[in-house]
């Protein structure tokens, strides 16, 4: 009996450490309109990209119009093809559709730059979706001080999935709680705001810098990595031009990238080909989120690189 207890006593810190072990995650954020949504076709994916990534996890939430209640439900789920446009989610259970966007890339890319590190994504976003409030169309708007309707746009569908998302204690349900760590905003937008009106192209960059001033404030992180992907026309369409107003926005998004700490921009889809007027193909979805990847990884090594200097001095 006094073996017993002294056994149970050596035992025991190994038995609390056990019981209090956690997991760490990296968490990033893609949001933005169509680009982000995913266009991509599943079909026609190679092989590496077409299976389950056991190992990566995405809450998506559901993408609808301004003033549904259903915005922004989802739940977690193991990363595979078909959290494209067409992905819906009722919270319970979530319906894959036949399209992708860069989650697939991206995730097989970070997981060769972090290869020791859980990594996971949260997804919101809308097609045809604009930051603008006088932008605001069928499609939504990401307005923060929308109050239309039932008051409900696509900046509170963003804070309903990243709430929801983060509220999960155990992402995978291997028993071991997850501890989320932001990791990053990756953002692909501004088509919306450059078919419009000057005056809305014009105001882009003081609307991007303000809803992403409000999405690292709701990751409580105000200097949390953010890469952007700038926009770029097809040229399908009589005059060439499909995105009138497209340069200015383009202008804001570099200015966005230069002025604001912590931001890198992608350039690369000015050589992206187009399944149709507005959408890039399945290459152009590939590479733009290897270039993600690419962009995020290095502002999050800079970081740590700083952090460890300071520690330093």
């Amino acid at each position: 009996m006094i073996m017993k207890s002294i056994l149970i006593f050596l035992l025991m810190p190994f038995m609390m450490l056990a019981q209090i072990k956690k997991d760490s995650i990296k968490v990033f954020y893609l949001g933005g309109q169509s680009n982000m949504e995913g266009f991509g076709y599943v079909k026609n994916l190679s092989d590496s990209l077409k299976k389950k990534n056991k190992d990566f996890f995405i809450y998506h939430g559901n993408s609808v119009v301004d003033n549904d209640v259903t915005g922004g439900l989802g739940k977690w789920d193991v990363l595979q093809p078909g959290h494209g446009t067409g992905f819906s989610s009722d919270g319970k259970t979530n319906q894959l559709s036949d399209r992708f966007g860069v989650e697939l890339s991206l995730a097989k890319k970070l997981q060769e730059l972090y290869p020791n590190q859980k990594l996971a994504f949260i997804k919101y976003a809308r097609n045809g979706s604009s930051i603008d409030s006088t932008g605001t169309t069928s499609f939504g708007a990401w307005e923060p001080d929308f109050k239309g309707g039932k008051g409900m746009n696509q900046y509170d569908y963003f804070l309903k999935t990243v709430h929801n998302a983060m509220a999960v204690k155990d992402i995978n349900g291997d028993g071991v709680e997850d501890i989320l760590v932001p990791s990053g905003i990756i953002w692909m937008q501004g088509e919306s705001d450059s078919d419009k009106t000057e005056a809305i192209a014009n105001q882009y960059y003081f609307n991007l810098k303000r809803l992403m001033e409000l999405m690292r404030a709701t990751f409580r992180n105000n200097d949390l990595p953010i890469v952007i992907g700038k926009i770029s026309d097809s040229g399908d369409i009589e005059g060439g031009k499909v995105w009138k107003f497209g340069e200015l926005v383009q202008y804001n998004q570099e200015k966005f990238a230069a002025t604001q700490p912590n931001v890198a921009i992608v350039r690369t889809t000015n050589s992206y080909k187009y399944s149709d007027r507005y959408h890039y193909d399945n290459n152009g979805f590939i590479d733009l989120g290897k270039q993600f990847a690419t962009k995020i990884f290095l502002l999050n090594t800079k970081n740590t690189k700083n952090s460890k200097k300071a520690s330093l001095n």
